[in-house]
């Protein structure tokens, strides 16, 4: 005699397997969407080796295939004096011979097979400097060149046709030490000129070379606090020693200080990373384009930050170091950005 079979449990069974079929088609659907969004320029993120002491407010330049980073605060809260060395053909880190003397929220720029490292603060009470250290890798040895004129931190400094330029700034924590102060140096000669100012002072700005012209971007107008960030975009031609305003340039989408920025060589365009304000720091990566005047925003970092370096080789974007939180912190971060 046959046995009825029930068909409830594989009515159950069916329904079961549509359902889980129709959560795998969506959640494939999502993770697609997903990964188009954060793609859509084609650029992305991975990770390199750590810098090995983790650091913030520190400044980096580039010679052939390696980066430099110099000073800052390490992880005790202290200035520091050290120097290390990322191969990017090894992806490996090394210790070079020290800065002359400790320093934080300073400046570096490479010309001619050496690096310029202007300004900073010498201290943990934040004492300004004017000095000019001039590092050889040759034979990783220290030289000091004429002081700049005026001291300062926070400043950002750039070498275009072998003239560096310092500039912006501030001197003390209040709102009289903001600067608009814009000094060039000439290597061949050891001396210094004064150039016509920025027009808006501020520290803490990021600044990119592109087709020969200087910009400064973002940065703050009060003193150390960063509660008055800006997003103001002037752009300094050495040719004529004018600066176009921010009236005229379109300002970056988001009003950040602490950030670092850099331009890939063979485009005209520049990246703007990191930043803090007093209750968060950013992952905000924007681009700019000078040709069209418009900015664009791009994949974010992974890792938000503040105090950080960006140094461009080739067609990647190095973003080192920094701090996580707002105010003293660090990391070892070592992100590459690939621009596509």
């Amino acid at each position: 005699m046959l046995r009825s079979i029930s068909l409830y449990p594989i009515a159950v069974f069916i329904v079961l397997i549509l359902m889980i079929s129709s959560l795998l088609s969506v959640s494939s659907a999502s993770q697609t969407t997903q990964m188009t969004s954060s793609s859509s320029t084609g650029s992305f993120w991975t990770n390199a080796a750590p810098m090995p002491t983790p650091r913030s407010e520190i400044t980096a330049t580039r010679l052939s295939d390696t980066i430099y980073v110099f000073g800052g605060f390490d992880p005790s809260g202290q200035p520091t004096d050290i120097v290390e060395a990322y191969s990017v053909k090894d992806n490996t880190w090394s210790q070079v011979a020290p800065l002359p003397h400790a320093l934080h929220h300073t400046a570096a720029s490479s010309f001619n097979g050496k690096i310029y490292v202007v300004g900073g603060y010498l201290d943990s009470r934040w004492t300004p400097s004017n000095r000019l250290f001039i590092y050889d890798p040759l034979t990783n040895q220290w030289q000091e060149g004429k002081s700049m004129p005026t001291a300062r931190g926070a400043l950002t400094a750039n070498f275009i046709n072998g003239i560096l330029y310092a500039v912006g700034g501030h001197q003390s924590f209040t709102n009289d030490g903001i600067l608009a102060t814009n000094e060039a140096y000439d290597p061949l000669s050891d001396t210094w000129t004064s150039k016509v100012p920025m027009p808006t002072a501020r520290h803490h700005a990021a600044s990119a070379v592109a087709d020969g012209k200087l910009y400064v971007i973002g940065g703050r107008i009060v003193g150390i606090s960063a509660t008055v960030n800006i997003n103001a975009n002037e752009m300094y031609d050495p040719n004529k020693n004018s600066w176009v305003i921010s009236s005229s340039l379109e300002p970056m989408p988001s009003k950040r200080s602490g950030i670092a920025a850099a331009s890939i060589s063979d485009s005209s365009s520049f990246y703007v990373f990191g930043g803090e304000e007093p209750s968060k720091t950013f992952n905000n990566n924007e681009k700019y384009d000078p040709k069209s005047n418009k900015w664009t925003i791009e994949t974010p970092m992974p890792t938000a930050r503040h105090g950080l370096a960006a140094v461009a080789i080739d067609d990647k974007i190095y973003v080192i170091g920094g701090g996580p939180q707002p105010g003293f912190s660090v990391t070892n971060a070592n992100e590459i950005f690939h621009v596509r």
